[in-house]
């Protein structure tokens, strides 16, 4: 277990304090503000025990170069509004200006560094960069589960100049996360989907090991269904994945987790909203023809998986469900997790999407902020933004 901000002393002191606040913006707004909500906690209570607050955080990817259009902002704005007192933006990351306002801090009081993207050093983990951005600050906190799976300078690299303790957001995500593996109510429900078989091979690899049962849709399903030589039509699928995609499924034939592949598909001969389709058996998709999504008896059979199961853990949407009317697949599946008794738990910004678009995102028992570093976790991967953090110290009795 790792040490908790909550485990140490933060009065009168600088916090360094790494949130995930890579939110999508329109017009100089921020239009969801899901990823600051879930760091409040923590925020509030540093600033309730009298920390000095340092906010550090990305957004999109400017690579090392300064983006207006990236510049934190509204995200500051956004996050004063939340908290009901101001959060001043600085336009630098480190230097003496960043300094100066540092020590200008009063116990209670935030402010938050520009971009921390738009400096080269910190996705090279530049150790010179990171000691700079330590050297602000007597405690860093991460509290940045997304990006825990980067070892980048203000995810892993400043830690090797000040003490590292997990964040209140980081604690939960790693107590539920872990407890899904290693203590699940079973039967285990793993749903994968998504567009490729190659982002998710070592997770697959896992899960057969460790689930009860293994659904899989979206486009990945399509390289499931070429290996075993099913036509696909104009079908995006991954030619070069084909014999992986075989040695997964002979694994499960010797695995005691059941994979279950679709058994019918939205097919269409255009992908754009709203253009005709209809619903073919695997097997039946003629050329000029693609599959869209998961057929109406797939979404069946999935759903009544999900419906029995303790405990379900979600990837990737089950087909093109930005395309109506090729949400179904997706929605049908969704609405069975949102009804099931079992513990669910979504991971993905694609999934959450159509979670939300579904208006089902609060019927379901744990949401993920983390796509990426969600998936490594699953896959039994030691994230570095994690591994830096202070384990917490058992006492004997």
């Amino acid at each position: 277990m790792k040490l908790s901000v909550s485990d140490v002393e933060v009065k009168g002191k600088k916090v360094l304090l790494r949130v995930d606040f890579n939110v999508p913006l329109s017009g100089g707004q921020v239009v969801d503000d899901t990823r600051i909500r879930a760091v409040l906690p923590t925020i509030t209570d540093l600033l309730e025990r009298g920390a000095r607050l340092i906010l550090v955080s990305h957004l999109g990817r400017p690579r090392g170069e300064v983006q207006p259009e990236l510049r934190l902002d509204p995200v500051a704005d956004r996050l004063s509004e939340l908290l009901g007192q101001p959060v001043p933006k600085l336009d630098q990351v480190v230097g003496p200006e960043v300094q100066e306002a540092v020590n200008n801090l009063a116990n209670g009081e935030a402010l938050m560094l520009e971009n921390v993207r738009f400096e080269k050093g910190e996705e090279e983990n530049d150790p010179d960069f990171a000691r700079q951005l330590a050297q602000t600050a007597d405690l860093f906190v991460n509290d940045a589960f997304g990006t825990a799976h980067r070892a980048h300078a203000s995810t892993a690299g400043v830690a090797a100049y000040i003490p590292a303790v997990a964040g209140l957001l980081m604690i939960k995500e790693i107590e539920t996360l872990s407890r899904c593996l290693e203590q699940p109510a079973r039967p285990l429900v793993a749903i994968l989907g998504g567009a490729k078989v190659s982002d998710k091979l070592k997770v697959i690899h896992r899960f057969l090991k460790l689930a009860d049962t293994l659904l899989i849709g979206g486009g990945m399903a399509n390289t499931f269904l070429a290996a075993l030589d099913y036509p696909l039509g104009d079908s995006f699928y991954e030619q070069d994945l084909l014999i992986d995609a075989k040695n997964i499924l002979e694994a499960s034939d010797r695995s005691n987790c059941c994979l279950q592949l679709p058994v019918d598909l939205a097919v269409t001969r255009e992908l754009k909203p709203q253009s005709s389709f209809k619903i073919v058996p695997v097997g039946e998709v003629a050329e000029g023809w693609k599959a869209v999504d998961i057929g109406p008896e797939t979404a069946a059979i999935y759903g009544k998986v999900a419906a029995e199961a303790g405990t379900i853990l979600w990837n990737g949407p089950l087909g093109v469900f930005e395309t109506a009317p090729f949400h179904r697949g997706t929605e049908a599946v969704a609405r069975a997790v949102a009804k099931s008794e079992g513990f669910s738990i979504v991971g993905g910004g694609d999934i959450v999407a159509a979670l939300e678009s579904f208006g089902l995102a609060g019927q379901i028992s744990f949401i993920s902020t983390g796509g990426g570093a969600t998936l490594k976790f699953w896959e039994g991967e030691t994230l570095p933004g994690i591994a830096v953090l202070q384990d917490k110290q058992i006492k004997e009795e």
